[in-house]
């Protein structure tokens, strides 16, 4: 019990986002251990095999949320770099000799654990601590095309341009949630009209390519768009036409209230019940009200997120915090999206719910870099405040007054000042910090 309070006291960050991680990971294992019975049965496994492993996988990542999150934000600075150039080759020998499914190379083999893992998730991860990196640096320039804008587009199109061909709805929302960081970084709206314009082409010269030639995915991306439509082929795939048919099955049937835990009935039909319509299973067994709860804890966590960002005076940890948290709820709306039926089938999963093991891993590292930027803030402001407190006689502190130390490491402000180039004299919102000028770059 002792030992759980000193955990509880070491445990820093928001405690919001804490909580709607605690409650994601609750609600997959609920949602896995129902739709697992059918895979569990055809793999000749126990009933409770998925279980334990999605328990050992959501344990392991909390584990990586805590120790993320106490790792000082700036350190991520240099770190973003590095695997920013190891990603690139990644996905390049992914591209050309990762294992495939449906005609796309996306996942690769360790050679010593035998652990499979999806190169892009790497990347997605990389790509964002690496945007901030340089949007930080280039906040003076940014909008100039050729000193600011450029640079910063540079990383993005190289990242896309190698997850494009195998994983097509993975680079349309790296994209887009790139796109959305790139305004928040006072990117002009002409540029990003262009960058948009620039994307149209690439997607229509990359479909010509593929489909001239035979490489790549064309024709996968053209039966989900007919199916998503409508005008589906008589010799057309059928596979996404009945994942959909299922779902909405599932959807319908349950309702307000829902069937009841575990007493689902399309998870017998549906080929991916626990991770790509894992959310219409969720429907399925507790109706909308659980469907709602799921969506209301993404848009708490985006909110929380952006709540750190607007508190953050530097703006390396502000758009490192916003930029890791609008990919993950992004890529949850466009899951549950197409559970929905409002977008074709993307493949994607639901982060932090779908039975997964690096991919949850992976979203686990992200989260914990958005904590760690939240516990430098408080720690920032409860220093001002404790520096703004007048002087208590013998000692004495006012009742309810959390103590925190004044005093940092000099790990911890030899990292800072490589980071910042001058602090600002007084916390300013983000906006103003944005009106004001340039942002203390790295």
């Amino acid at each position: 019990m002792e030992q759980m309070q000193q955990l509880l006291k070491k445990t820093k960050g928001d405690k919001v986002i804490w909580g709607v991680v605690l409650l994601l990971s609750f609600i997959s294992l609920l949602a896995v251990f129902s739709s697992t019975g059918s895979l569990a049965y055809r793999m000749e496994k126990n009933s409770n095999y998925y279980l334990i492993k999605q328990v050992m996988v959501l344990g392991l990542g909390l584990m990586i949320i805590y120790w993320v999150h106490n790792i000082n934000y700036t350190k991520f600075a240099k770190l973003a770099v590095i695997l920013y150039l190891l990603s690139l080759p990644l996905l390049l020998y992914t591209l050309c000799f990762g294992t495939s499914l449906n005609e796309g190379s996306r996942w690769i083999k360790l050679p010593v654990i035998n652990l499979t893992f999806q190169t892009s998730d790497l990347a997605k991860l990389a790509l964002f601590m690496f945007l901030a990196r340089t949007l930080s640096i280039k906040q003076a320039d940014i909008k100039d095309l050729k000193k600011g804008f450029i640079p910063v587009l540079l990383p993005v199109l190289f990242t896309c341009a190698l997850i494009a061909p195998a994983n097509l709805s993975t680079a349309l929302m790296l994209g887009f949630t790139c796109s959305i960081l790139f305004f928040i970084g006072r990117v002009q709206m002409k540029h990003l009209m262009l960058l948009a314009l620039a994307g149209i082409m690439g997607l229509c010269v990359l479909f010509t390519v593929s489909k001239l030639t035979g490489w790549g995915r064309a024709s996968t991306w053209e039966q989900r768009i007919t199916d998503f439509f409508g005008t589906k082929d008589k010799d057309g795939k059928k596979d996404d036409v009945y994942q959909v048919q299922q779902a909405k099955i599932a959807i319908a049937g349950g309702g307000i209230t829902g069937r009841g835990p575990g007493k689902s009935l399309q998870k017998n039909f549906l080929p991916h019940p626990y991770s790509d319509f894992i959310f219409s299973i969720i429907i399925e067994e507790y109706g909308l009200m659980g469907g709602g709860l799921v969506v209301m804890l993404y848009l708490l966590f985006l909110w929380r997120a952006v709540l750190i960002f607007k508190r953050c005076p530097f703006a390396f940890g502000a758009f490192l915090a916003v930029g890791l948290s609008i990919t993950l709820v992004f890529q949850a709306m466009l899951n549950m999206a197409v559970n929905v039926h409002l977008v074709p089938v993307t493949g994607l999963t639901l982060p932090m719910i779908s039975m997964g093991g690096s991919s949850i891993w992976f979203t686990s590292i992200a989260i914990g870099i958005v904590l760690s930027v939240s516990k430098y803030v408080d720690e920032m402001e409860g220093s001002k405040k404790k520096k703004a407190k007048p002087a208590q006689a013998d000692g004495a502190t006012d009742a309810g007054v959390e103590e925190v130390t004044d005093e940092t490491t000099e790990e911890e402000e030899r990292v800072e000042e490589e980071i910042v180039e001058k602090k600002p004299r007084k916390r300013a919102s983000k906006k103003q910090v944005l009106d004001d000028g340039p942002i203390p770059a790295i």
